[in-house]
């Protein structure tokens, strides 16, 4: 049976504090219907994916859309059909949302929405609406008060909200301690900090989740943390991007997008290619690889997620 290809576009529509996000309930006479999602619908002929979403969401909230990027593009697979989410984020619009055709609709808290029940397609949206357009890879500090002086920069005066505490020349004692401090303070700045280390360190230090170096991401048969922690992965090729789904990753960083001091015998991958596996993906990519702020939105424009980094948030 050939399948039919579904192209819809979806937003995720944020409030003005940018803590919560709108939400829409399926009619129950409908596919899936009683199930909530972002609201959208499909692409007429000849239309983009944003103009589609300015006609969706003009008919299905009566607002108009004053500034949007894109955030994510998911293919899933049902039993019947193709379906490809082009997903926007939405912060400026006008008018007051409401369901113009009879649909619940429902503003609600970031930290609510696995709380509510969703298509199986729009669970890497879900991840992609939680997770910040920075992701920051610590350095290498030998000394603790000036290692936690820098992160704590990070976190206040550049507002950095996922941290990856990386850290190869600490021996297991040390790391441990300076993951509780760095836990610490990221908990303070409302950021959530990630462990680059054995996910079994996540017994002995509550952080947020684990992030996969990608030679420990291809020995594993499957996800090494519960699902409440948030997972993590370097990937470097298509084949690295499909352990990592299969494994169950929450997301992952792609690199390098251009080579680099630390790394200059890796052949980069460039914008064209990069774009390409984000494509294939299926969930949050950042950008990793000589990346600066200035690079931020050519990366969104191409699907990922946003740009992750150490030079560039480290300083």
């Amino acid at each position: 049976m050939i399948k039919r290809r579904v192209h819809v576009a979806a937003a995720a529509i944020f409030s003005s504090d940018g803590q919560e996000v709108l939400l829409a309930r399926r009619p129950s006479i409908v596919d899936q219907g009683g199930l909530w999602e972002f609201p959208g619908g499909k692409l007429a002929p000849y239309e983009t994916g944003f103009e589609a979403l300015k006609r969706e969401l003009h008919e299905e909230l009566g607002i108009t859309i004053k500034r949007a990027q894109p955030l994510i593009r998911v293919p899933h697979e049902y039993p019947d059909k193709h379906v490809l989410l082009d997903v926007w984020q939405v912060h400026e619009f006008e008018g007051e949302p409401y369901g113009r055709e009879g649909q619940a609709v429902r503003w609600v808290g970031l930290d609510d929405l696995f709380n509510y029940a969703f298509p199986a397609a729009n669970l890497p949206i879900l991840r992609a609406v939680m997770l910040p357009p920075e992701y920051l890879i610590s350095a290498e500090e030998e000394e603790d008060t000036r290692f936690l002086s820098r992160l704590e920069r990070a976190l206040g005066e550049d507002g950095v909200r996922l941290v990856q505490l990386r850290a190869k020349t600490l021996d297991e004692s040390a790391y441990l301690e300076r993951a509780e401090k760095s836990l610490a303070l990221c908990r303070d700045y409302g950021a959530r900090l990630l462990l680059n280390a054995d996910p079994g360190l996540l017994d002995k230090v509550d952080a947020h989740g684990v992030h996969l170096t990608s030679e420990r991401l291809m020995t594993l048969e499957r996800r090494p943390v519960a699902q409440g922690k948030w997972l993590s992965a370097s990937t470097h090729d298509r084949v690295q991007l499909e352990q990592a789904t299969r494994i169950g990753c929450d997301f992952v960083t792609l690199s390098p997008l251009r080579t680099t001091p630390t790394h200059p015998e890796a052949a980069p991958l460039g914008w064209h290619d990069f774009q390409q596996l984000v494509e294939y993906a299926g969930m949050p990519v950042y950008a990793l690889g000589g990346m600066t702020r200035e690079d931020a939105n050519r990366a969104r424009a191409v699907g990922a997620q946003g740009i992750a980094s150490i030079r560039c948030f480290w300083r």
